[in-house]
């Protein structure tokens, strides 16, 4: 059985020989982008939300302009994504907070970031690490699943617990690269229903692969 420390360094290996290149399919060119793409993208997928934003930042390029638009006239713009009226609310709230109390400028604290209506504890951890290259672990739900089911994490049933475990025992100057190896694998190999374990090269450490082996051997 391996050590956490061997298993961390395996999957790690593992993950820079497969994807050198791991960073956010949502499109932005700057933090404000950034921001309003995540706000969108809670519980909808990114290929949806890169269809809504190029129209959203011709009609909102800054917090400045989105912060004087009307409830109806955000919410019309991204209707077609999951919860589009706590949404509009919330990014009119968040540009409204963002130009009163910071200038218009996205602030690169976790602390400040959440002063942000529709920020958690995850989106400011996404724009921290995306953007500000800081080490800072979201975790959404494919970075809970994949980090429980690999066994990189123990007895952690929150997401800061999976949070804080994994900041432990990444390298600092790994962790924002590793956010989106732990997502990008459970959003297209690990999957929540039907994990694809034939396409995983991880199966060989896998906690959940293991498991289930051994309860078919038992059958």
């Amino acid at each position: 059985m391996l050590s956490k420390k061997d298993l961390y360094h395996f999957v790690i290996e593992y993950f820079s020989r497969t994807r050198p290149i791991a960073e956010t399919e949502l499109r932005y060119t700057n933090a404000y982008e950034l921001l309003v793409a995540v706000i969108l993208s809670a519980q909808c997928t990114d290929k949806r939300v890169n269809l809504i934003t190029p129209e959203f930042f011709k009609r909102f390029p800054n917090a400045q302009s989105l912060s004087v638009a009307t409830i109806e006239e955000i919410f019309e713009l991204i209707k077609s994504c999951s919860y589009p009226n706590n949404k509009a609310k919330n990014l009119l709230g968040m540009a409204q907070t963002l130009v009163k109390e910071f200038n218009g400028v996205v602030p690169d604290d976790i602390e400040q970031l959440q002063r942000l209506p529709g920020v958690g504890r995850k989106t400011a951890n996404v724009i921290l690490s995306v953007v500000f290259d800081k080490p800072a672990m979201a975790v959404d739900t494919h970075v809970f699943r994949v980090a429980n089911r690999i066994g990189l994490v123990s007895n952690a049933e929150t997401p800061l617990a999976v949070e804080r475990q994994l900041m432990e025992n990444i390298p600092e100057e790994l962790i924002p690269k590793a956010h989106h190896w732990l997502i990008l694998h459970g959003r297209y190999v690990c999957n929540a229903r039907k994990p694809k374990c034939v396409e995983c090269g991880l199966t060989s450490v896998c906690k959940e692969f293991k498991k289930l082996n051994k309860s078919k051997k038992g059958m």
